[in-house]
């Protein structure tokens, strides 16, 4: 293998600099991303665990078809085809006038998706609560709403913690398929850099290891949060 090794490509500009902004464009559309993740996938997840049937028809509804459809596939309709189906003047907004479009389609695809999945954990979260805690909230004359807030979510909150770790792994993880549509993130610009330099060994490895320390620092943050409002003698900790 006659491959000519040059680490140092990686830091002089202005491939240094398309790194960095890999970095943000993946903070970016991860952080954003996350956000709509949790606020929807709290609402779906709650929503099929109430007595109303409609809403647990319309929850079960969503779960299944942002769960079961490719995440690839979901950017793609986000970007390529959701303008064309919208109202002519919506659209053109969109693809012509809306900043950054393709920002905006990635952080809403990957946010749906993502939020399907939390969805699902946070059901089963609220599940995982004994019925004697429901019979116990309706004794004391709480409403649904009450019920909820103060007894039901605070300890799913505890359950759910943990799975919500992965899926924060998995938002900074997919979020290197928003280059498919457009968003020179982390791995568009490791290509990038790869094409301008043909270094791909040293692009693709500097993307990895940024990667790693990107998740490193989800996880120890969500870790954090899980050791915050861990109760003595439960989820292993004393």
């Amino acid at each position: 293998m006659h491959y000519r090794w040059n680490w140092g490509v990686l830091f002089v500009e202005p491939y240094f600099g398309w790194l960095l902004a890999g970095v943000t464009w993946t903070l970016l559309v991860a952080g954003a991303a996350w956000i709509i993740a949790l606020a929807i996938g709290c609402a779906v997840g709650v929503s099929s665990t109430l007595p109303s049937r409609p809403a647990r028809v319309v929850a079960t509804a969503y779960v299944d078809l942002f769960r079961n459809v490719p995440l690839l596939l979901q950017l793609f309709l986000w970007y390529y085809v959701l303008p064309e189906l919208l109202p002519a003047s919506f659209g053109l907004w969109i693809k012509r006038d809306l900043p950054m479009p393709e920002y905006w389609c990635s952080v809403l695809g990957l946010g749906c998706f993502t939020a399907a999945r939390i969805a699902e954990q946070v059901r089963a979260g609220i599940e995982s609560i004994g019925t004697g805690q429901r019979m116990a909230a309706a004794a004391m004359g709480l409403t649904v709403a009450q019920a909820y807030r103060y007894v039901l979510l605070p300890l799913a909150a505890r359950n759910v913690l943990p799975p919500l770790t992965s899926e924060a792994l998995n938002i900074v993880k997919n979020s290197s398929l928003a280059l498919t549509i457009g968003v020179l993130e982390l791995t568009g610009q490791s290509r990038q850099i790869e094409a301008s330099t043909f270094q791909g060994i040293e692009a693709l490895t500097a993307a990895t290891v940024i990667y790693v320390m990107l998740t490193l620092c989800v996880i120890t943050g969500m870790r954090a949060v899980e050791r915050r409002v861990s109760v003595a003698g439960t989820l292993g900790r004393g």
